[in-house]
């Protein structure tokens, strides 16, 4: 089929609006809702961290902003890994971003479940008991990613969500009833004093974009999923979208601008929780014990 704009050969059909692309139109409708979504979300002045799995939606937003903010003085792009700890998977995703920071010339930072928390996710899977490896790993990712940003003075972390990663989580928050969740929700409008805001550039691009975008970018992609999240909620939610989009394309952006249209009233229904420091660690917390270091104090007792 023919590019509905020009006269080359398409590269994929977009069924949510009807239009064939090829490589350069569709590159271009990428890019230009990323670049839309950053000037929506704004960037303040000073340091910006990306994210980085070495996965293609982190490695897209870090290739996004590294191009963007190359003429901004006022603004320095860096990349924060966090190394879980998962033999035969993270390992080999830190060596993407690693190959990745060096190529495009990206300041990169490697920070250890291992150092931060006493355990890598191998150890925690073996202790958790009826805690899924999921519940720690996104406790504990948040916690270290927020902990290490603030001590590099960094404004805004920039995070790789994609389209379908946003609506799964509304999705899942809504089912749950979770709306206190769903108000926290980023990109974070609200800055509360020790925690860092999170920007989602890429949160109008669904992942069958990312996923060719990458590959025509050439971006070195690794096709492996995590061995722990085959216990995780999260891929029902996958399924139950899928199936959804497939017979009604448009499907998440409309649940997406569904929850835009609310956000509003859920910010004033759910205020911020009031912060205060944590009596073990010291980070800002909802509660007199961060849930972090109640996870750890779990992992501590565990056989």
């Amino acid at each position: 089929m023919q590019c509905s704009k020009c006269s080359r050969k398409a590269v994929t059909y977009i069924r949510y609006n009807g239009k064939y692309l090829c490589k350069q139109h569709f590159m271009e409708f990428v890019e230009r809702r990323i670049k839309k979504e950053i000037r929506k979300q704004g960037l303040p002045k000073g340091t910006i961290a990306v994210a980085l799995s070495g996965g293609k939606d982190s490695s897209i937003a870090a290739y996004m902003l590294n191009e963007i903010l190359k003429e901004h003085r006022e603004r320095k792009l860096v990349a924060i890994t966090i190394d879980e700890g998962i033999k035969g998977y993270r390992d080999k995703t830190i060596e993407i971003a690693k190959k990745f920071c060096e190529e495009h010339e990206i300041e990169h930072h490697i920070f250890s479940f291992k150092d931060f928390i006493g355990f890598t996710m191998d150890e925690i899977s073996k202790k958790r008991g009826n805690i899924a490896e999921c519940t720690y790993c996104g406790v504990f990712r948040r916690y270290v990613l927020n902990k290490v940003a603030r001590k590099m003075n960094v404004k805004a972390i920039v995070l790789g969500h994609n389209l379908d990663d946003v609506a799964q989580t509304i999705l899942m928050n809504f089912i749950r009833n979770d709306l206190r969740r769903l108000a926290r929700m980023a990109p974070h409008r609200h800055i509360q004093p020790g925690l860092i805001p999170r920007l989602l550039p890429l949160i109008e691009i669904p992942e069958k974009e990312t996923t060719l975008y990458a590959l025509l970018k050439g971006f070195e992609i690794y096709e492996g999923a995590c061995p722990y999240s085959v216990r995780a909620m999260r891929g029902e939610y996958r399924n139950i979208l899928f199936m959804l989009e497939e017979k009604h394309p448009g499907t998440r952006h409309a649940i997406l601008n569904s929850y835009r249209g609310i956000e509003d009233c859920l910010a004033k229904k759910f205020p911020p929780a009031k912060l205060q420091p944590c009596k073990i660690c010291g980070e800002p917390s909802s509660q007199p014990v961060c849930m972090a270091c109640q996870l750890r104090e779990k992992l501590k007792v565990s056989p």
